[in-house]
């Protein structure tokens, strides 16, 4: 299943909602140069997972380069409604201790009025 990616404000804080797949090609190159276009405008990201069914290393690498560009533009990338398979992924490449990971949308959306940084 390709990657379907749809984007939407809560609170000042961008959310965007992704389903299928994060693999190398075109659908990390798709989320990239998507989200890099609308840090610019907000540097306050949730990328919301819970459709998300499998990354790759490719994948990974993505999330890894927005959460850079984000903190560099000032915000912060935040993930949220992880699946069993991609938090088993974060947990064994241990980077669930480089992001900031949320049970649901909502409480990723609080964390950034709550004054807690990335």
């Amino acid at each position: 299943m390709q990657l379907r990616m749809s984007t939407r404000t809560v609170d000042g804080v961008l959310v965007v909602d992704c389903s299928g797949r994060v693999v190398f090609g075109e659908e990390s190159a798709s989320l990239r140069d998507n989200v890099k276009k609308l840090l610019t405008g907000t540097p306050k990201v949730v990328l919301n997972l819970r459709d998300v069914n499998y990354i790759d290393s490719g994948g990974l690498g993505t999330l890894v380069s927005l959460f850079t560009t984000a903190r560099n533009a000032g915000g912060a990338l935040k993930l949220s409604s992880l699946t069993q398979r991609v938090d088993d992924l974060l947990q064994v490449t241990k980077l669930v201790t480089i992001f900031e990971v949320f049970e649901n949308e909502q409480a990723a959306v609080q964390s950034f009025k709550s004054g807690v940084a990335a």
